[in-house]
């Protein structure tokens, strides 16, 4: 699969505060690509790199065979952005906008077929300050993806959207993947990362930490299954001979059962053997949280 973007050594300081001590990374053509970090993590100054709308200090950087930093111009109408300070004038319409950003570029525009493509049509006429957050995020969507560009950069999209409306806008980055942008998306939302990208980069303190397709990172990194329930006041000390059990801890009458996943179903069955049939059995899956505390030593909430 042809590489679109590389980055190697890239290394960004404000004054005395390292922002971006050393990322690399490559992005394939076609794949959604996620940036997971906390804020201050370097995330958005990266790619603000990538797009040649920050210089960097260090390092090396290509965007479609195109060094951004010495020719951003060349990437003009090949790059589409929201970026996560997006706005418009509170006053300017959303088919104004369409117009507006669709008169920067070089390729021909049809404002009514984008309009209708992002299920815009009904508010055409209607101010930015009136959009729904939905609404506005559609509009964002559409105007990154004017003249039909080859990379998409998605900084922080949902931010701030119900969660209806950030589940409406997943469809939606799939959609510009579909159209056949590569999309970089950067996001603090673990499950936002987990569902919609194909690799995930997750950045920590300046560096990318780990690096992986999200099956792959929890595989690796996510610590097994912990299975849960009450006992009742009994004795399951038994569990901990069962294969692929690695610790077996109670709490206040609550168990808790690390163990690989395959192991799930031997220690339900075991508990059975025993005449142990808990009501509130549970099995919880390891998820993106479970590897960025394994490799940040820190939950996401702590960071931020």
């Amino acid at each position: 699969m042809d590489t679109v973007i590389a980055v190697d050594g890239l290394h960004k300081r404000y004054g005395d505060t390292v922002a971006v001590a050393d990322i690399s990374f490559a992005v394939r053509r076609g794949e959604i690509f996620g940036l997971l970090g906390a804020n201050g993590a370097g995330k958005t100054t990266t790619v603000e790199a990538v797009q040649g709308l920050r210089a960097r200090d260090g390092g090396h950087v290509d965007v479609l065979g195109i060094d951004p930093a010495r020719n951003a111009r060349a990437l003009r109408g090949r790059i589409g952005s929201q970026l996560q300070s997006s706005a418009l004038p509170d006053r300017m319409r959303v088919g104004e906008a369409i117009r507006l950003f669709a008169s920067g570029l070089d390729a021909d525009v049809d404002v009514d077929a984008t309009l209708r493509t992002w299920d815009l049509a009904a508010v055409r006429r209607r101010a930015f300050a009136a959009l729904s957050g939905g609404q506005r995020q559609r509009l964002f969507l559409a105007l990154a993806m004017l003249g039909h560009p080859e990379v998409v950069v998605l900084d922080e999209l949902t931010t701030g959207l119900d969660p209806q409306a950030r589940r409406a806008t997943w469809d939606l980055v799939r959609a510009v993947r579909d159209r056949g942008a590569t999309v970089v998306l950067v996001t603090h939302f673990m499950e936002e990362a987990e569902l919609l990208c194909d690799r995930v980069a997750i950045v920590d303190g300046g560096r990318i930490v780990a690096l992986d397709t999200p099956a792959a990172l929890i595989a690796e990194r996510g610590n097994g299954v912990a299975l849960t329930f009450s006992s009742g006041g009994r004795d399951v000390g038994f569990l901990s001979h069962v294969p692929g059990v690695d610790r077996v801890t109670t709490t206040d009458g609550l168990v808790t059962v690390t163990a690989a996943a395959p192991a799930a179903a031997p220690v339900a069955a075991s508990l059975a053997g025993h005449g142990i049939s808990p009501p509130d059995f549970r099995t919880h899956h390891p998820t993106l949280e479970d590897v960025f505390l394994t490799v940040t030593g820190r939950t996401l909430q702590e960071q931020s």
